[in-house]
C-alpha cells in the first residue's frame, strides 16, 4: 500500500518487527528504512511466483536471494513467507524461510509444502553483530541524496 514503513511491537521486548508487504521486498531501501525505524526482525509476507507477463521466467533464485540480502546488508533475522500454488496461468513459488542475520538458512519449507516454521532467534547476538560490522554506524546518509531528489 501506500502507507508508509511499518515497525510494530514484537512478542518479545526488544523485538520490533518491521513488516514490508510483498513487491516492498524487492527494495533494499525497505529493509534499510524499517532497521532505522528500530526493526530487529524483518517479515515480509508475500506472493510471489511466475511473471505475469512471462510464465517461463522463473524469479525465484532472485526472490530468495534479495531476502537473504537483507539479512546481510541490515545484519539482521529475516522471515519470509511466500504463497504456493496457482492463480490462473500464475504458480506461485513457496519456499518460505527464516534466516539469520548472517543469511543462513535456520527453517525452510520446499515449493509445496505448508505449514508453521519456527525458529529460535537469538536477537542479542545479530544486535552484538550488528554493531560489530558498522553498516550502520558507517553510513554516509548526506551521499545519498540522489536516490530520494525524484520524490
Amino acid at each position: 500500500g501506500n502507507t508508509g514503513f511499518k515497525v510494530w511491537d514484537g512478542p518479545a521486548e526488544d523485538a520490533a518487527l518491521g513488516v514490508g508487504i510483498c513487491w516492498d521486498q524487492w527494495y533494499p531501501e525497505t529493509a534499510r528504512t524499517m532497521m532505522l525505524m528500530g526493526a530487529q526482525l524483518l517479515f515480509y509476507p508475500t506472493a510471489i511466483g511466475s511473471e505475469p507477463y512471462d510464465a517461463d521466467l522463473d524469479t525465484s533464485r532472485m526472490w530468495r536471494r534479495a531476502m537473504i540480502g537483507h539479512a546481510v546488508s541490515n545484519v539482521v533475522p529475516v522471515i519470509a513467507s511466500n504463497r504456493i500454488g496457482t492463480e490462473g496461468d500464475q504458480r506461485f513459488y513457496g519456499h518460505s524461510f527464516i534466516c539469520d542475520e548472517w543469511g543462513d538458512m535456520i527453517a525452510e519449507f520446499g515449493a509445496q509444502e505448508t505449514g508453521v516454521l519456527t525458529a529460535t532467534l537469538d536477537l542479542d547476538r545479530a544486535r552484538k553483530h550488528r554493531a560489530g560490522m558498522g553498516f550502520f554506524r558507517d553510513r554516509r546518509p548526506e551521499l545519498y541524496r540522489r536516490m530520494v531528489e525524484d520524490v
